[in-house]
């Protein structure tokens, strides 16, 4: 199976060790990687901001780059559920909304990709710890991937889990909403901090790139020694 790997500009930028357990996982689960070197933003953060002209023009970018793929995978369900919303912003262009939706139909989270298409639920991963598990706002409610993510976690060997408290609650980072709303944003990090230092956990893992910057940089901060992990690094794992 061919595999277009939609890499987003915080693992790019800022978790390369994202992209590389991302590959190397899907490698191990019988799939060959492609790697456009074109691909830029995907334009949400541009788009959320009010800049939709702007933006189509990065969006037109990002489908000429992925028009070929066969499946394109993302480790960030906020970046994949931005794709499935290009044709809804490219609705009535005869020539973009057919592209548009062609590149929805393809386009998948990396933990939906491994349960609902692969059919895997057991990575074959190890990995020895305690482990809470953040739902990010984008991926459930949007994107609508709620229960792949926790089936993987849990065939994990060594993974203590347990459900974090107030888990459909946001974490405060909603992209720009951090930068604009900062004080707000900082009351809805601590309290999920909070709920993470409940749970006794060695671990916080998401499938989300910003809201684990967002978390980990807080608990940081407050001098916790709870680690921030990305689930593509934990299925990875054979330790």
């Amino acid at each position: 199976m061919k595999v277009t790997l939609f890499a987003t500009c915080l693992v790019d930028m800022f978790q390369s060790d994202v992209g590389k357990a991302t590959v190397e996982l899907l490698e191990r689960l019988g799939c060959e990687i492609d790697f456009p070197t074109t691909q830029i933003c995907c334009g949400q953060p541009s788009y959320n901001s009010g800049y939709v002209k702007e933006t189509k023009e990065a969006m037109k970018t990002m489908m000429k780059t992925f028009q070929n793929a066969e499946y394109i995978v993302c480790p960030s369900g906020s970046c994949a559920y931005m794709f499935h919303e290009y044709e809804h912003i490219f609705k009535g262009d005869p020539v973009w909304e057919p592209i548009a939706k062609e590149l929805a139909t393809k386009t998948f989270e990396l933990t939906q990709f491994i349960v609902d298409v692969l059919k895997i639920e057991d990575v074959g991963a190890t990995f020895h710890g305690k482990v809470t598990y953040h739902t990010s706002c984008h991926m459930t409610r949007l994107l609508g991937v709620k229960e792949a993510p926790i089936k993987l976690l849990k065939n994990v060997r060594g993974v203590e889990y347990t459900e974090l408290p107030l888990k459909e609650n946001c974490c405060g980072f909603g992209g720009t909403f951090s930068v604009k709303m900062r004080q707000i944003s900082e009351q809805m990090v601590d309290e999920k901090v909070a709920c993470v230092e409940s749970t006794n956990v060695e671990y916080i893992v998401s499938a989300d790139a910003g809201c684990l910057m967002n978390i980990g940089g807080r608990m940081d901060r407050k001098g916790k020694a709870i680690k921030a992990l990305h689930i593509a690094e934990v299925l990875n794992s054979r330790a």
